[in-house]
Order: structure tokens, then sequence, then C-alpha cells
């Protein structure tokens, strides 16, 4: 599967909704965030903004990307200096060896095949300057409204049903991660692994360039 257009659509359709539901960072992120400062850094997969905020306090720069235009907008309200791009995580529109601090989270398991997860995370790795740190999650076996153990060593594909204000529900294309399998992903990206771990039902890594 590689239907990127239905993971927009999608978004789009739900976007207001969406973005009054993500109000607040996630601590994970604000603890990655805690002591780093960069010149530039990158949200993909930056939603209404929220990490991208967090991120505001810790670069010269703030680069937030999302394939949602509804979306965008929501963030240029939230983060008015930052720049932001509308595009396609498998294909950042950033020149490569640029970005000191990343943030990729609740994004790469929307991404329809496996060669799209896999391409993200070689594009993260290409802009990422060679002292870069970053933040990738997904959604994880581990998480409890799934029934597959934490130490299946492959995941799953699923739609995760979005309910609107009126009942209307709206599915939402999901991988979920198994841990092994997210940390197979990475080890075969042009990514080194720094930290890898469970949180919230999702799985984690900081990561840096090979």
């Amino acid at each position: 599967m590689d239907d990127r257009s239905g993971v927009r659509a999608t978004y789009e359709r739900i976007a207001a909704h969406f973005s009054t539901t993500r109000e607040y960072a996630w601590p994970e992120v604000e603890s990655f965030c805690a002591g780093r400062r960069a010149d530039t850094a990158l949200d993909v997969g930056c939603g209404n903004g929220r990490h991208a905020d967090v991120l505001a306090g810790h670069a010269e720069r703030v680069v937030g990307l999302d394939a949602s235009r509804a979306l965008l907008s929501a963030a240029r309200r939230r983060v008015p200096d930052a720049d932001l791009l509308e595009g396609d995580a498998s294909s950042l529109p950033i020149a490569g060896d640029t970005v000191g601090l990343a943030v990729y989270v609740a994004t790469l398991h929307h991404l329809p095949s496996r060669g799209l997860r896999r391409r993200s995370l070689d594009e993260l790795a290409r802009v990422l300057t060679a002292d870069g740190v970053g933040l990738v999650s997904a959604w994880s076996t581990a998480h409890d409204r799934f029934e597959a153990g934490i130490d299946a060593d492959s995941g799953f594909d699923t739609e995760v049903d979005w309910t609107l204000p009126g009942g209307e529900t709206v599915p939402r294309y999901y991988h979920i991660y198994a841990p092994a399998e997210f940390d197979a992903d990475l080890g075969a990206s042009d990514l080194a692994v720094v930290e890898s771990f469970l949180s919230s039902g999702n799985c984690y890594a900081v990561v840096e360039p090979a």
C-alpha cells in the first residue's frame, strides 16, 4: 500500500477537531529537548505545532512539516515564527546536513508502506547535521489497546477510528510496530540508535546520523 493521499485526506477531514485535542506536548519530547540547543530544529509531522512550540525554546530557527494544510494553519497560529512546510516525511523538502535537533513523533506509523517508513528514516538522517540528534516514535504493540504482546517480532496494519463531534467516525491508517520491528527498521536505516525505549504505548528512539 502506498496511498499517502488517503492519509492526507483523513487529516484534512479531522484537522479542526483533532487540533483541539492536541494542546499539550508529550513529556517524552520535553525531556528529549531539555538541555539541547541547535541552530535549526525540525518537527516532522508537526500537526498543530505543539512540539514545534517546544522546539522554539531550543533553536534559533524551527521548521515544521506536515501533509495537512489545515493542521499547518493551526500550527501557524500557535508558532507564528516557525517556517511551516507542506510536505511528505519520506521526501523532506529540506537541504541535507542542516538540522541540529529533530522530532519525528506520532507520524512514522501513518506512512502506508514499509518502504516509505524506511525511506523517511533515511531522510531524517540526511537532513541531520553530523552532530545532530533526533527523537523518533511510533505506536507499539505494547499499547494497552492492542492484544499483541510486546515480544512479537512483527507489527501489523490497522485502522483506528477518529470520532468527530456528532458521532461520525473517520478511519485512520496505522502501522503498529512491534518493538523488535521498530529497532530493525532503524537498524536498516542511515540512522544510529543512541537509545531505544518504550513509553506510554509507544516505541521511541533517540537517533543520530550513522
